[in-house]
């Protein structure tokens, strides 16, 4: 397995201001990478932009959120300006505005929407025009959530959303093999902002942040660790290392990694001329209804007291 480096690489990371897409950032730069690093609060990307430089990596800041067209060009055109080219684009940006069906507002869908899949989309699209200018391929690292692989109470357009980013891998994956670049999509688990909301989680992200480590039972059973650990994919899907690899949803966090699987057809009822409702009805107990597939995020298996 050859080593990963990216020296001469450029990267722009989404949302990379804090949390995951910081972590981010500074795995790709510590790599080698030159990054943009975007975020919608100047302060905070100017930050991260000091962190990443302090550590010896290359990095420079564009503030503007994503989700127009007009703002995936201006990342793709810093990265042009600053460093001459563009390699790899992480997908990180987002938003949450939480609400069971009957009470999600339009404004709710529409905000995580336009800036998950919209500005998924619109960033990549911008991207993949650049790179196949380039003729030298690329890679379109997409961040996903266990949320849009199964669903998860009051995130209607949250799920919706990332349930869509990895379908647009896999399309993507094929439409630019040509070209040479690859599209994956992440699903990470880590103790971030939202997680530490989770009350069930609460006090093991409140205790690492004391120094205590998180336990074996959160770390490998639960695949639940910190940005850091999540950290470890994005260059290597960036690397050679990784030149097949393309159409996949990886999952990651703590001691564990994953790949999930695709959507794809399990069980099969036959019926001489086609179904009728009645004779649906009669067969679903026994032949696709036997086993139903579950919904839903498992919730976390804590050790009994």
């Amino acid at each position: 397995m050859p080593s990963i480096d990216l020296t001469g690489k450029v990267a722009v990371v989404t949302g990379s201001g804090r949390g995951l897409g910081l972590a981010y950032a500074h795995a790709l730069a510590a790599a080698g990478a030159s990054v943009v690093v975007n975020d919608v609060d100047e302060a905070v990307a100017e930050q991260a932009v000091k962190a990443i430089t302090a550590a010896g990596g290359s990095a420079v800041a564009e503030v503007v959120p994503v989700g127009t067209s007009e703002a995936a060009d201006r990342l793709v055109a810093r990265a042009v300006e600053e460093f001459g080219r563009l390699d790899i684009l992480v997908t990180n940006a987002g938003i949450l505005r939480d609400r069971v069906l009957w009470k999600m507002t339009d404004d709710d869908f529409d905000a995580v929407i336009t800036t998950h899949l919209k500005g998924t989309f619109t960033c990549a699209r911008a991207a993949a025009v650049r790179m196949r200018e380039q003729g030298e391929g690329g890679t379109l690292i997409l961040v996903g959530s266990p949320a849009g692989q199964r669903g998860n109470f009051g995130q209607t357009n949250y799920s919706a959303a990332k349930a869509g980013i990895a379908a647009m891998a896999r399309t993507w994956s094929m439409e630019l093999s040509r070209s040479g670049i690859t599209v994956n999509a992440v699903v990470p688990v880590a103790a971030t902002a939202m997680t530490e909301t989770i009350p069930a989680f609460a006090p093991y992200i409140e205790a690492m942040k004391q120094g205590e480590p998180l336990p074996d039972f959160l770390r490998k059973g639960e695949g639940f660790g910190t940005p850091e650990d999540c950290a470890a994919l994005i260059p290597f899907l960036a690397s050679e290392a990784a030149r097949e690899v393309t159409g996949q949803a990886i999952g990651i966090g703590g001691d564990k990694v994953t790949l999930w699987s695709h959507p794809q057809e399990i069980k099969a009822a036959y019926a001489d001329g086609g179904w009728a409702p009645d004779t649906l009805a009669d067969a679903w107990p026994t032949s696709l209804g036997a086993e139903p597939q579950t919904v839903g995020v498992p919730a976390p298996k804590f050790p009994e007291a």
